[in-house]
């Protein structure tokens, strides 16, 4: 049986010092992209924009704010969210590029119609990494006026609304796509065990690195150097995949606690919700804990180890998966 063709359509919000980080990594401004192994800039020639910026992002969103005249713009706002879209990797098996392009196009569309063209300042296509995706950027600017990304994104009914609205505009063209389940639905927005294995696994690994760099000599160098070899190999691109993963749940849990914080102070009418937000994230509590701690740990592991380590293998991971890339 073939795999679902699933259309994914997931937003991030930013402000301040966030903001040049997601350009730099949208824009390909980075030399290197250590945290993120999968990128191979030796690819990255074949990236697109759907829309070119013409400036900055923050200095974009700032202009429109002006342009807007929005009302009561804190230094804490929201002024850049970032739609990440997407297909699953079967849906863009044997296209050509221009086909490719057909797709992230017709996902702009929606976008424009939902939000307002203006308010869109990048789209940009990613081809350089395992499979293709869009990062669209757009200033949370309503309708009327106002800056607020919560207004526009709402709470998790808001956004499975979304969701549906975005699969009918895809499935119109593309019929083969299919409607992802939301994470409230599958149990997705609970972390799930697997990703405390993993860290528990890489912190082990960790662990035996650091010991093979203390215990270098001249009678066990040889046979050291060969396992530290193959460890890191599978170490670093591991902690890059991890890292990134760790930071999506951390965003999660980040969405249910201002879901909650926003439920707090609406009407009594939505006690329900407010009672189940609160439930959502007193259970979360303890696990949310534990993985800031596993990425922490993880985190003060991989700074000790030596920088130009780091940049070796990181290249040879991304020689080894252009390599196996050509094999397929």
């Amino acid at each position: 049986m073939d795999k679902g063709q699933f259309a994914i359509l997931r937003f991030a919000k930013y402000k301040g010092p966030e903001i040049s980080n997601i350009e730099a990594h949208n824009e390909r401004t980075k030399e290197k992209y250590a945290s993120n192994p999968d990128v191979d800039t030796n690819r990255s020639k074949n990236n697109f924009h759907i829309i070119q910026p013409t400036d900055k992002y923050r200095a974009m969103s700032e202009a429109l704010i002006k342009q807007y005249d929005c009302p009561r713009v804190r230094s804490d706002s929201v002024r850049i969210v970032e739609t990440l879209i997407t297909a699953s990797p079967e849906f863009f098996k044997g296209k050509k590029k221009s086909e490719i392009r057909g797709f992230f196009e017709h996902a702009v569309d929606f976008l424009k119609q939902e939000l307002g063209e203006d308010r869109l300042i990048s789209a940009v296509v990613h081809m350089d990494e395992k499979t293709p995706h869009m990062h669209v950027s757009f200033v949370p600017i309503t309708q009327d006026g106002h800056l607020s990304a919560k207004l526009i994104l709402g709470n998790r009914k808001t956004l499975t609304a979304w969701q549906d609205r975005y699969w009918k505009h895809m499935v119109s063209k593309y019929p083969e796509l299919e409607r992802g389940e939301s994470a409230s639905k599958t149990g997705r927005e609970h972390i799930p065990p697997r990703i405390f294995k993993q860290a528990a696994s890489l912190n082990k690994q960790a662990k035996r690195i650091h010991e093979l760099l203390a215990d270098a000599n001249p009678f066990n160098a040889r046979k050291n150097a060969a396992e530290l070899d193959k460890l890191l190999r599978s170490f670093i691109p591991d902690y890059g995949r991890f890292s990134t993963k760790a930071r999506l749940y951390e965003q999660t849990i980040k969405d249910l606690q201002e879901d909650k914080s926003r439920l707090e102070g609406e009407k009594e009418e939505l006690q329900g919700d407010l009672k189940e937000a609160n439930d959502k994230v007193k259970s979360r509590k303890l696990d949310e804990a534990q993985l800031k701690a596993d990425l922490y740990n993880l985190q003060r592991q991989m700074d000790k180890i030596p920088p130009e380590i780091v940049a070796m293998y990181t290249g040879k991971s991304a020689h080894r998966e252009r390599g196996l890339a050509n094999e397929m």
